[in-house]
């Protein structure tokens, strides 16, 4: 928060009550929470005083009762909550998706009741600049006027985009920008959750974009309430080095270890290192193959994929025909779409320790492998595990409460790292009927996160 931009922003209007009489200077003081003004001095000397021994940590809570209890006019408080919103967690949405949102809403209604709708706009905007505007017959050149005639009276007059423009929407802050928008979802404005569901569905299809949507947050009254939010999943950067398709631990090392280049010791096709920038696309099945003909030396596209998609699904145990049915499954599903959607890449290292086992200690080790990944556009990781037996039981087959215990703690590290983590069971992936299961997952992913097929 700049402590030093709210401090200017609201000493004018401690100053304002210097209007009241200095036997009400200390009790207004202790309302806004002020330190107590001194007893001698003029008023302006004694708030003053009191404004100056206020510490920067009580900025924010001194700012909050004022705009409560003394709010300023529209323009001082939207820069005051600026400042104040300026630490509250907030979702992106760049110029060009909240156009496209206003392009959006030319289809439906914008409102419904033109009562609340102005209210929401005074919470958010300011749409008086001249408080005589319309006074001794003075045309009333207000933006309040101004939407009165266009938006309210002739509808066809001003577009959204036009009206978003004039509200300052484009440029306004991601935290404001985000309330204003859950206010138009809001059953304020929209006398049914059909109108509700309509307004978010219509909107939705252009924030998907840059990676955020209207979801259904909580129940107020009976109606829903949607809360904007992120389709990112938290990270902690980019990915660098891909370590995927060996079920053998790889025998690496680093070739230069300040530009984190990995070099793969031993035969290099026991293991596959994508060591490319992966956009915000995410990395495509067409980036892989593109990564695979160049590495190998291969020209012909066709002999490309279909080369790659061998050595991945030879990487694959033996042992588990549930893994390699979810593998077939996902590039079975979607046919011609799959170069343009993120590739499942398998057997992933998600550690990798050059100690062994008996240097760590059995558990040091454990999870150390992904059964696949995803990595989606604007940043989200999936990671989809196949559960057998070992998983759950002891090498007897009977259940073993504390491998289970380890296989939940790994998944709670994994999300709270920024992954998302969807596990199945080996029984579920058998036959047609697991086929199905598979695919339907992957749609419903792809759907869930916004990605075309």
């Amino acid at each position: 928060m700049d402590f030093a931009q709210l401090r200017y922003l609201i000493a004018p209007l401690v100053d304002e009550l210097k209007s009241f009489p200095h036997s009400m200077l200390a009790s207004l003081c202790t309302d806004l929470g002020l330190p107590a003004p001194p007893e001698s001095g003029t008023k302006r000397e004694r708030l003053d005083d009191a404004f100056g021994r206020l510490p920067d940590s009580d900025l924010g809570n001194v700012a909050n009762l004022i705009l409560q209890r003394r709010p300023p006019a529209a323009k001082a408080r939207i820069a005051i909550q600026d400042v104040l919103w300026s630490d509250e967690p907030t979702i992106e949405i760049p110029k060009r998706y909240r156009r496209e949102v206003a392009h959006a809403l030319e289809r439906i209604d914008l409102f419904v009741d033109p009562r609340r709708f102005d209210e929401l706009l005074d919470r958010h905007w300011v749409l008086d600049t001249d408080p005589l505007a319309g006074w001794f017959g003075q045309s009333d050149t207000s933006l309040r006027a101004q939407i009165e005639r266009h938006v309210h009276r002739n509808p066809d007059d001003w577009s959204v985009d036009h009206l978003f423009d004039q509200l300052g929407v484009y440029e306004a802050s991601d935290y404001r920008f985000s309330q204003f928008l859950e206010g138009l979802a809001s059953a304020d404005l929209r006398q049914s959750e059909e109108q509700q569901r309509v307004f978010v569905q219509c909107v939705n299809g252009a924030l998907k974009a840059c990676g955020a949507e209207l979801r259904e947050s909580d129940l107020q009254g009976g109606y829903p309430v949607f809360s904007l939010v992120s389709l990112r999943a938290a990270q902690r950067g980019r990915p660098k080095n891909l370590i995927f398709a060996s079920q053998l631990k790889p025998d690496l090392r680093f070739k230069d270890a300040i530009d984190n280049d990995v070099e793969i010791l031993g035969n290099p096709d026991d293991v596959l290192v994508f060591d490319r920038p992966i956009s915000s696309d995410g990395l495509r099945w067409k980036d892989l193959q593109s990564w695979w003909a160049e590495t190998r030396k291969i020209d012909d596209p066709q002999e490309a994929k279909e080369s790659l998609y061998r050595r991945l699904m030879a990487c694959l145990p033996s042992n588990s025909p549930p893994q390699q049915l979810m593998f077939a499954a996902f590039y079975k599903a979607f046919g011609p779409a799959v170069p343009d959607l993120p590739a499942l890449l398998p057997e992933v290292w998600l550690h990798w320790d050059p100690k062994t086992v008996r240097d760590r200690g059995k558990d040091a080790l454990l999870r150390f492998r992904m059964d696949f990944l995803l990595l989606l556009p604007h940043g989200v990781r999936v990671v989809v595990e196949v559960d057998g037996k070992h998983h759950f039981a002891d090498d007897s087959g009977r259940a073993d409460v504390h491998r289970y215990a380890q296989m939940a703690a790994a998944d709670r590290e994994l999300k709270l790292a920024g992954y998302e983590v969807y596990r199945f069971g080996a029984a579920e992936l058998s036959g047609d009927a697991g086929m199905s299961t598979a695919q339907d997952f992957f749609r419903r992913l792809f759907k869930r996160h916004g990605v075309a097929v």
